[in-house]
């Protein structure tokens, strides 16, 4: 089609002659409203950059002669971290003498890694960085996986909380209305003033 007609038929239609396909013989040519074309582009851009999830990667640094309660303490971080869907970044940081002993901050990784496999796995195996022992927790499920777990155990306790103060106000409500109910009548020796005739 000439390209003459087919801008008369895209102002006859009043919408916008679009070239689709420049490179192709003949070129590929569109008759449709521009102006609405790009803010759609422009809204499924946005909607496709606010669903996109940026991996973090969390550090938690270890020393070899770490206590019982502050592995503990360091383990309740890291599983928190893979149930966030973050990945983990374990150091082992040596010191002194602690530097010719690898071997421990080898056993303490080994030992963190099988404590958190139900919710991570080892991305990188553990490996000595100088003064330092480096190892990398990768979490089993995805971020937005996990965000939107978080997001509907938020929403249940939300309701559950919901549901237990309407069912407390009832109870509330209840027990006003009975104490209305019961109220005594007052007898002339309640009075205290001994002027006055009830």
């Amino acid at each position: 089609m000439p390209t003459a007609d087919a801008l008369r038929l895209a102002q006859e239609a009043d919408l916008d002659l679009v070239e689709v396909a420049p490179t192709a013989r003949p070129p590929v040519c569109k008759l449709m409203d521009y102006g609405k074309f790009k803010y759609e582009n422009a809204q499924k851009a946005r909607e496709a950059r606010r669903n996109q999830t940026n991996v973090i990667i969390k550090e938690m640094k270890l020393r070899p002669k770490i206590d019982a309660h502050d592995y503990e303490t360091k383990k309740g971080h890291v599983v928190r971290f893979l149930k966030a869907g973050d990945k983990v970044k374990i150091t082992i940081m040596f010191r002194g003498r602690e530097q010719h002993r690898p071997e421990l901050g080898f056993r303490l990784l080994q030992r963190l890694a099988e404590d958190v496999t139900d919710l991570g796995f080892v991305e990188s195996a553990p490996k000595q960085d100088g003064r330092n022992m480096i190892m990398v927790l990768g979490p089993h499920k995805k971020k937005a996986e996990a965000k939107a777990e978080v997001k509907a155990a938020k929403s249940a306790a939300a309701a559950e909380k919901a549901a237990s103060d309407a069912e407390e106000k009832a109870e509330r409500t209840a027990a006003n209305a009975t104490r209305s109910t019961e109220a005594k009548p007052r007898g002339r020796s309640e009075n205290l003033d001994p002027e006055i005739d009830a």
